[in-house]
């Protein structure tokens, strides 16, 4: 069991845990799980000035750095890398970060798009298993800022 599904079960929130094949992206894991593409959540790490930053959004929308950079406050804020990646967050595959800042000890960044959505999909830390749950039963407890973060389509 991963550890983000073992804090989830200790917070008393219900979820459903999917195995899937191997999946390294979002939009891989959509498909995998044959769902829709905004349904599942994508995790990036930003280095900021501050540490560690979560952003979260829809799998088929694309970070916008200019509205993410706003939004941590700091204009060199950038993607982590995959090094950098392997090495904060050794429990965690690459390709499959939890939105939880709790968990990854990072301020969360979270896009408007995803709260609109009653049920989200999001990598559980493998890339073999995702989790299922309510967004409001996600981010209950979590401290996080809702700001946009994706690049309008178009």
């Amino acid at each position: 069991m991963a550890a983000i599904t073992e804090q989830l079960q200790h917070r008393g929130v219900p979820f459903e845990t999917l195995v899937h094949g191997k999946a390294f992206t979002s939009l891989d894991e959509a498909q995998s799980l044959g769902i829709a593409p905004d349904e599942v959540l994508k995790t990036l790490i930003v280095d900021t000035a501050a540490g560690h930053a979560l952003v979260v959004l829809p799998a088929d929308r694309r970070v916008d750095m200019r509205l993410v950079e706003k939004a941590v406050g700091d204009k060199h804020a950038h993607l982590a890398t995959e090094g950098e990646l392997a090495r904060d967050f050794p429990g965690i595959e690459l390709g499959a970060l939890p939105p939880v800042g709790s968990a990854l000890g990072a301020a969360t960044f979270v896009d408007p798009q995803v709260m609109q959505r009653e049920m989200v999909v999001f990598a559980a830390g493998t890339t073999t298993e995702s989790v299922r749950i309510r967004t409001e039963d996600l981010f209950r407890g979590e401290a996080i800022t809702v700001t946009p973060l994706a690049k309008q389509p178009g």
